[in-house]
């Protein structure tokens, strides 16, 4: 693995495997799904993407999900186009990405996503906000821990 995502530092404290939770909610606040999470962030050897992000998710009943998201950055922004979402990423400050990203197969969608990183590197929460319509639908609370 290369050393460094250049363009946006914040990526290099990201870089690694994470493990945590998503819970979902609707609008109103009830949750509608909760599931394991196991994310790796990395540098491809190649130099296709800046970052690749491969998130792995796990119901209680066995069912998993994996999905591939590479990033390319330019100009101190990242941006992802992958068959399933399209989307744009900035850092904030030293602790804080904004990400914004909408799944192709639907028009009317957006989601807006917030990344915090704890001041240890260690954890991070994340917070999505689903739009569709214009409309908040759904809110998606995602905690992390560092496991490698």
């Amino acid at each position: 693995m290369r050393a460094g995502v250049p363009g946006m530092p914040i990526m290099d404290k990201h870089l690694g495997e994470w493990r945590g939770e998503y819970i979902h909610v609707d609008a109103d606040g009830k949750i509608v799904d909760r599931h394991a999470s196991h994310l790796y962030c990395r540098i491809p050897e190649d130099g296709s993407f800046s970052f690749i992000q491969t998130n792995t998710y796990t119901w209680d009943d066995g069912r998993q999900e994996v999905f591939d998201f590479g990033g390319r950055v330019e100009n101190e922004i990242a941006y992802f186009d992958t068959e399933r979402i399209t989307g744009e990423m900035s850092q904030v400050d030293d602790l804080t990405i904004v990400l914004t990203w909408s799944y192709k197969d639907d028009p009317d969608n957006y989601l807006y996503e917030l990344i915090q990183l704890s001041r240890d590197g260690r954890h991070k929460c994340r917070t999505w906000h689903w739009m569709d319509g214009d409309r908040l639908v759904k809110r998606t609370i995602i905690s992390e821990t560092k496991v490698a």
